[in-house]
């Protein structure tokens, strides 16, 4: 079945331009058909902490409008915006929007429907809320960060996807998602509070139901997902490329080591004692050959291997090619997910608009 609009086309959403997750999360609603408006900083404002960099992905299809938030015309005409969203997003410090006049209960009075979605790092409330940080700061506390890296290093910090993207952004789509779904049901709004504390502690429940259990330890690269399994970890290849191995079902692992040349008697997989010798062995194993003809050699076989690629080489493999994973839109980037009967490529970002255009269209 085909369908000819995008699942969120007829939503309205004011974002408040800013940085890291509630661009992301613009991004995305975008992506899903929603028209999103881009409220961003004007020249009166005063500059911008930081230039429009990666504008062409991060900003694809949505319009700017530039505003002074503490201008009294602008301020308005933000109001007259508000009437006809059916949510807004935004990612300022704790009492930012309501130092503005620009607060859940001022815009809930103006349009008593709209969903307000927030998403900061400590959250609204707690003893921490005012403090600054970044993604390293909120997942560092809320347990996600000591897991990964290696055992004798710090932990190393996973780009900025758990914590902007994965617990902040994604919750604040997810929960804004749920908000407007009750808000068409009740006719009233509700204020959506995404911590990437929060988030990023909730990504890991996982791993505390396997703690009472004695399945997960707090030792860095001693845990079955944490590179402690010589069979569930990345290794260098002889060109100095990667693999990634994720051989976990018994069946999957006799195909590993099958591949590898090796018997279950001489590898087995979970005597946990034996497993730094067993990494040992992989490890001089995976070193023999480069890493496409590894990848060659596994093609085949079910031992859930795979090439490690970088993000320049991603594009191009088949795998990706075949889903247009990727999308030229005057820069390789990537395409809207999930995928929905009909998706259309991404749109590039719009052209700005004046605060009156932006308001005669939302009027029309």
């Amino acid at each position: 079945m085909t369908v000819s609009a995008k699942p969120l086309s007829g939503l309205r959403i004011l974002e408040f331009d800013g940085l890291g997750p509630v661009t992301f999360a613009g991004m995305v609603l975008a992506d899903m058909g929603a028209e999103v408006l881009r409220l961003t900083r004007s020249a009166s404002a005063g500059a911008a902490a930081f230039s429009d960099v990666g504008g062409e992905v991060m900003h694809r299809g949505r319009a700017a409008v530039a505003v002074n938030l503490k201008d009294p015309a602008d301020h308005a005409r933000i109001l007259d915006l508000v009437a006809g969203a059916d949510a807004i997003i935004e990612g300022f410090r704790p009492g930012v929007m309501e130092r503005l006049g620009l607060g859940p209960e001022v815009l809930a009075a103006r349009n008593p429907a709209l969903v307000f979605g927030r998403v900061t790092g400590w959250g609204q409330t707690g003893p921490m809320a005012d403090k600054v940080g970044h993604d390293i700061n909120y997942i560092g506390l809320s347990g996600a960060l000591h897991p990964l890296g290696e055992p004798d290093r710090p932990p190393r910090a996973p780009l900025n996807l758990v914590g902007d993207y994965g617990g902040g952004a994604m919750f604040l789509v997810s929960g804004l998602l749920a908000a407007l779904l009750q808000a068409k049901t009740t006719g009233k709004g509700s204020v959506v509070d995404a911590a990437m504390t929060d988030g990023s502690a909730l990504l890991t429940g996982l791993f505390h139901a396997f703690r009472p259990r004695g399945l997960w330890s707090d030792a860095r690269g001693a845990n079955l997902l944490d590179g402690g399994a010589p069979f569930y970890r990345c290794f260098t290849c002889k060109d100095g490329r990667f693999v990634a191995v994720g051989a976990l079902e018994p069946q999957f692992y006799a195909a590993l080591i099958a591949g590898l040349g090796l018997t279950p008697e001489e590898a087995p997989q979970f005597d946990m004692a034996n497993w730094p010798a067993l990494h040992a062995r992989f490890e001089a194993l995976f070193a023999t050959r480069d890493r496409d003809d590894w990848a060659a050699h596994f093609a085949d076989l079910d031992a859930c291997v795979t090439p490690v690629l970088t993000m320049g080489e991603a594009p191009a493999h088949p795998h990706n090619a075949a889903r247009a994973t990727f999308v030229d839109q005057g820069v390789i980037q990537p395409a809207p997910a999930p995928r929905f009967d009909g998706q259309a490529t991404p749109e590039p970002e719009r052209p700005a608009l004046s605060l009156d255009d932006a308001l005669a269209a939302w009027r029309a």
